[in-house]
């Protein structure tokens, strides 16, 4: 019963042989049977066609295959790989801080450099001896030519074998396969011609930047300040390259503590002062660390004139919903401009909101100091208006609506809230603080999102960039953990990240402390990315 099926098959095999094989005197002469199709061959531009649509397929998988290798360049770990592309070029990723794109090429073929980490040894070795810097140019150009070296030669032999492969699955001949395999062989060759007779290799002074390292640029200066000064700018990368290691090695230093997978994620900014850069690292920490709610304590002006109102435009386009409270460079102008935006609520005289399933309310600062003059009422006005805004959170309390934070921008404001809510932010500093208030209250100020502004040009020292991603249990709605993310100041050529969990949290014989590690059995849906 089993030798009918297998000679039936045998039989066809045969038959295709026989057909392939004969002369074609003999097959033009073969008498066809109704709906025969056999004796027909396809036309000479189908069968090119379907051979180059072979060879393509094939190289392409064999690239995703084995076309991709790890090497060191200098003190960094990579992983080189070639992809096909319409418009060639290289890409430089080094996560989680962006990626920077080169126009070093025209072909098919696109260069993908991953930095996956700094290797801890090397990096230190360059920090505790930095003469060695001197020789790094001469040491990453080694690493990268060894690299493209050994990249060229695995490419070929997926190229080839990809195509072949796919061919002789195709085709079921050995020829065509061999055939598949060399047309992909020329296919490539040409590439690396088109890709040689087009290499620029001033591509790398004009870079497009992409994520945090948007920013980039201000590290050393542009093009022309690259190659009038480079002395300088060795010493501009020795520094960046040590500060890059320091924010790798912060993971590893991170208190353990994964999210539960209904966690909300708040990012806490404040007196960005008219800094278009604060926009561009908001967007990203919103989309790195899956921001539920941004919330704002104010200052994000500096005169609060109508000319100013267009700075807040992007605010739309930051992929979170927007709490933002009124700071003293901030004016009813800015305030009234702000509450046309869909994704903003605005929040003044304990008005209260519920968003990504967090009751907060809020209030605007008692004064309007945009020239820096001595506040009328100083900090008897602040307190006052903090008193205001405690009564609206006692009420909102006995109606049983308790709300879970509560926003001002100027601390002594912040502080009369005490014992009324379990979180309150605050601003106006430009320093944070985390304090836990006689009350229960944890206070927590937010230094410059903004560095200070545009202002900070006029300090000594430019003042650095922070913003807060805080972590609260969606059933309790109680704070779990935060990170304090801080940038070097205007140039950004320092990056830092440190976990931090509440007291109350770390005592094992706290009766209402939710745990802050989840089983190890499960796994959250939305990880909290390295920073």
């Amino acid at each position: 019963m089993v030798r009918v099926p297998f000679r039936a098959a045998a039989d066809r095999v045969r038959h295709r042989l026989t057909r392939f094989t004969r002369p074609k005197s003999a097959a033009r002469t073969t008498a066809r049977t109704p709906g025969d199709l056999t004796g027909s061959a396809p036309k000479p531009y189908v069968r090119a066609l379907s051979m180059l649509a072979v060879v393509v397929i094939g190289a392409w998988l064999g690239l995703l295959a084995v076309g991709s290798i790890r090497t060191p360049v200098g003190p960094m770990d990579t992983n080189m790989t070639l992809r096909p592309s319409l418009t060639g070029g290289s890409k430089i990723n080094v996560s989680p801080l962006g990626a920077l794109e080169l126009d070093s090429h025209i072909a098919p073929l696109r260069l993908d450099v991953d930095v996956d980490r700094l290797d801890p040894v090397r990096s230190q070795a360059l920090v505790d001896q930095p003469e060695r810097f001197s020789g790094l140019q001469d040491e990453v150009t080694r690493d990268v030519a060894a690299g493209t070296r050994e990249l060229a030669v695995r490419s070929c032999v997926a190229v080839i074998s990809g195509a072949t492969a796919l061919g002789l699955v195709v085709y079921r001949r050995p020829r065509r396969a061999l055939a598949a395999g060399g047309l992909a062989l020329t296919l490539l060759a040409a590439s690396g011609v088109s890709a040689y007779a087009t290499w620029n290799p001033k591509s790398v002074l004009e870079p497009k930047f992409s994520g945090l390292l948007s920013s980039a640029p201000s590290l050393v200066g542009d093009a022309r300040s690259i190659v009038t000064e480079f002395d300088i700018y060795q010493q501009e990368l020795a520094r960046l390259v040590t500060n890059v290691t320091r924010l790798y090695d912060a993971t590893s230093t991170l208190p353990v503590y994964q999210p539960d997978p209904g966690t909300i994620r708040a990012l806490h900014v404040s007196d960005i002062h008219l800094n278009p850069a604060a926009w561009h690292i908001i967007a990203s920490l919103v989309e790195q660390y899956e921001i539920d709610v941004i919330i704002d304590s104010g200052d994000t002006m500096d005169h609060g004139s109508a000319a100013e109102n267009g700075f807040l435009d992007p605010i739309r386009d930051l992929g979170a919903p927007y709490v933002w409270v009124r700071g003293n460079h901030d004016s009813m102008v800015t305030q009234a401009y702000l509450e046309k935006f869909r994704n903003v609520r605005v929040l003044d005289d304990g008005r209260t909101v519920n968003v990504a399933g967090l009751r907060i309310a809020g209030t605007g600062d008692a004064q309007f100091t945009p020239d820096r003059s001595k506040p009328v009422g100083g900090k008897a006005a602040a307190e006052l208006e903090g008193m205001r805004l405690a009564t609206s959170l006692r009420d909102q309390e006995q109606a049983g609506t308790p709300v879970d934070i509560a926003v001002a921008h100027d601390p002594n404001t912040a502080r009369q809230t005490d014992g009324t809510v379990p979180l309150v932010l605050a601003g106006h500093l430009h320093n944070r603080i985390n304090e836990q208030l006689k009350g229960g209250t944890r206070l927590k100020v937010e230094g410059s999102t903004g560095g200070g502004g545009l202002r900070a040009v006029q300090n000594d020292k430019p003042e650095k960039v922070r913003a807060s991603v805080l972590y609260l249990d969606r059933s309790t709605r109680r704070l779990q953990a935060w990170d304090e993310i801080t940038l070097g100041g205007l140039g950004l050529t320092t990056a830092e990240v440190s976990r931090h969990l509440p007291e109350e949290n770390l005592k094992k014989d706290a009766p209402s402390s939710p745990a802050p590690t989840p089983s190890p059995t499960r796994s959250p849906a939305r990880p909290t990315p390295s920073p």
